[in-house]
């Protein structure tokens, strides 16, 4: 990923929330037949080794875990993102010289990937994933409210995976390059948009250019 110095970010509670709060991971892998992705949940257990330690899951059937993997794997979050439009800025008004652009969040973490099919550790991770996505729920659900001989049926179709990170690369580009007056456009922009994600981006934009 390509990060000019405005945009780069090295803060590690920064990054660990940013793979938080992301709903799906790009989870991918090079193979002697080229590079393998599946879109799937992850959770970080940041207590695991110096970086953390990402878990997830893929169907039995799914090629990506039978193919030798060549290097080490990558997870791609992405955080909040919106498009922004050159009419915001008031340099516009100056010059005419704007393009529109996007402003986004990523992480990518790297590291060496396991498979797995213990049943134990299978259970353990879907049950950790379970429980962060139903927490908000107003009568959460759990692994065990379901039968124990249909659950273990159900671990014999998938194939865990455990990455421990051995490097974090993130991006918040929040229109950071632009002057201060251009930054408070787009987030005037942002914040009269329809769309929430649209207005929770505008809270991000660095008035402070910071």
């Amino acid at each position: 990923m390509h990060i000019p110095a405005a945009f780069r970010e090295d803060d590690p509670a920064t990054l660990r929330a940013i793979i938080r709060n992301a709903r799906l991971a790009q989870f991918v892998t090079a193979t002697a037949k080229g590079p393998i992705a599946t879109p799937l949940p992850m959770f970080l257990d940041p207590d695991e080794g110096e970086l953390g330690v990402l878990y997830g899951h893929l169907a039995k059937p799914n090629p990506q875990w039978q193919k030798p993997v060549l290097g080490e794997a990558l997870a791609i979050f992405m955080g909040a993102d919106a498009y922004v439009s050159a009419g915001w800025y008031p340099s516009k008004q100056v010059n005419h010289k704007v393009v529109p652009t996007w402003d986004y969040e990523a992480v990518q973490a790297f590291g060496p990937v396991e498979f797995f099919s213990d049943a134990n550790r299978l259970l353990d991770v879907v049950s950790r994933l379970t429980d962060r996505h139903e927490v908000h729920q107003k009568a959460p659900w759990h692994v065990t409210d379901a039968p124990d001989p249909f659950i273990q049926g159900q671990l014999k179709g998938i194939v865990g995976l455990r990455l421990p990170i051995t490097r974090l690369v993130g991006k918040r580009k929040m229109s950071q390059n632009r002057s201060a007056e251009d930054r408070a456009g787009v987030a005037h922009g942002l914040a009269e948009s329809s769309d929430p994600l649209d207005r929770a981006v505008a809270g991000m934009i660095p008035l402070d250019g910071k």
